[in-house]
């Protein structure tokens, strides 16, 4: 997995691509935390190129998100397509989460 990093007004836009299992997981939170200790509280999580998310890709998001909430930030994700936004509906994270359609609505709520 690979990842752009940009920034966009109160917002760092991490863009993955690739797939996010077993072995790639790890570097997501990793990549996270990462950037909250660069002092990034506000991330969205752009996954337009995601192409594959397992059960341990779940858990790491979960384990990020938990990570940033306890340190006073937050984290959203956009552009979900394919099987990766059926996993979030099956799993009941985009109840769970916020997300959003596009990269524009991440980044413009308040």
């Amino acid at each position: 997995m690979d990842f752009t990093q940009t920034q966009e007004g109160a917002f760092l836009v991490l863009s993955a691509t690739g797939r996010m299992d077993t072995l790639t997981a790890p570097q997501f939170e990793a990549k996270c935390l990462a950037c909250l200790e660069a002092g990034s509280k506000r991330l969205v999580v752009d996954l337009a190129n995601l192409e594959y998310i397992s059960s341990a890709g779940l858990r790491s998001i979960l384990s990020a998100a938990k990570k940033l909430k306890a340190a006073g930030g937050d984290i959203a994700f956009c552009a979900l397509a394919g099987i990766v936004a059926e996993v979030f509906a099956v799993s009941g994270f985009n109840k769970l989460l916020p997300v959003f359609a596009t990269r524009e609505q991440a980044v413009a709520r308040p």
